[in-house]
């Protein structure tokens, strides 16, 4: 089992940045993709990033294109969110996850969740 426990959520306003970290553990060996997922009010659980396990290799949402950043620490066993330029249709709650292979952008794809992180954009 893998524990992943996210943080740096927050309220900020349009326009604004904020870095959200998604932390490891237990048998993180079995961990290979991380990604980031975000669900708004009444909406899906949608795909926002993903990166391989040496951060080679990533794949963004068109959505967040040139605006949000992902990589990861593996000495620390932490994966990172920078999201530059927020917008309000960014406001939702961001979750972390991760799987044995290769990266995906679908959500079945995933073994392993966090509990999630809200973030609120606001003009």
């Amino acid at each position: 089992q893998v524990q992943l426990v996210e943080s740096g959520g927050g309220l900020v306003q349009a326009g604004g940045s904020l870095r959200l970290s998604c932390a490891a553990s237990g048998r993180i060996f079995s961990v290979n993709t991380m990604g980031w997922f975000r669900q708004a009010p009444g909406k899906e659980r949608e795909f926002v990033v993903a990166i391989n396990w040496n951060g080679r290799t990533t794949m963004y949402a068109d959505s967040v294109k040139g605006r949000f950043t992902i990589s990861r620490d593996n000495s620390k066993n932490t994966v990172y969110l920078q999201m530059n330029n927020l917008e309000l249709e960014d406001t939702a709650v961001y979750y972390c996850a991760g799987r044995p292979g290769g990266i995906s952008t679908l959500r079945p794809a995933y073994d392993n969740w966090g509990q999630g992180t809200q973030v609120t954009v606001s003009s």
